[in-house]
């Protein structure tokens, strides 16, 4: 007992002293993840828009198929794409394995299914409740789509902030693509497994606390917009 209280003074200890290292995987963590949430969300955001608008065949399937993917396992994405990336795949000619560069992509692919899935839900909520205004007023699909980010915008930001969470608290992926290579792509998650196989728990503790830390600033986020949201629509 003794220990493990010592370990956390020690933790809360670097975290106060502003350790270099510590923040330095700090620091690309939260790169990593805000590059790679704020690609996602604008593919996820406009494949939510093009499925709420258009119909056309596949449509049903491609919607399928992004809610499969919301449950996607990590290391799968992260097998997958070092297959690609790696010196016989069908992508080594980017030359990104083992860089941040494919820790962002592999993030990317995990968030995209999970902005996209929320989008549409969000967004066709709104569609069903405008579209007889919209249809009479006669405006095309970009104004349509225009409108309905707008007025969803609130909801939208719960399903960013929910695929940022989903990022940042990755580690399998960007473990398998990015080698936890220190000083180059380690980060928080692959940092903490690795200091506690190790058994340097006291850095392990302070990236623990600093991860929660963030979990809890994004949950408080995502539902303070929640909160803005139905005020929205209560006063609507």
């Amino acid at each position: 007992m003794d220990s493990f209280k010592e370990s956390f003074l020690i933790a809360f200890a670097l975290i106060s002293s502003g350790d270099s290292q510590l923040f330095e995987i700090v620091t690309l963590s939260l790169k990593v993840s805000l590059i790679a949430t704020f690609w996602a969300s604008l593919i996820g955001i406009l494949l939510g828009v093009i499925l709420t608008i258009f119909r056309f065949p596949l449509r049903a399937s491609i919607t399928i198929l992004i809610n499969g993917l919301m449950g996607l396992p990590p290391v799968v994405v992260g097998l997958l794409l070092y297959i690609l990336l790696s010196k016989n795949g069908l992508l080594n000619f980017l030359d990104i394995l083992y860089s941040p560069t494919a820790m962002i992509l592999a993030q990317f692919i995990i968030i995209v299914p999970v902005v996209a899935s929320l989008s549409l839900e969000i967004l066709s909520s709104f569609y069903e409740e405008y579209r007889d205004q919209l249809q009479v007023l006669g405006v095309g699909k970009r104004t349509i789509a225009v409108t309905l980010i707008w007025e969803g915008r609130f909801r939208l930001f719960t399903a960013v902030v929910a695929g940022l969470g989903r990022a940042v608290g990755e580690v399998g992926a960007v473990m398998i693509v990015g080698g936890n290579i220190n000083h180059v792509t380690r980060v928080m998650t692959t940092s903490i497994a690795l200091e506690t196989s190790r058994g340097d728990l006291n850095l392990a503790l302070a990236l623990g606390i600093i991860l929660v830390s963030i979990a809890i600033i994004i949950n408080g986020v995502l539902l303070y917009f929640r909160q803005v949201s139905e005020r929205l629509d209560g006063n609507s």
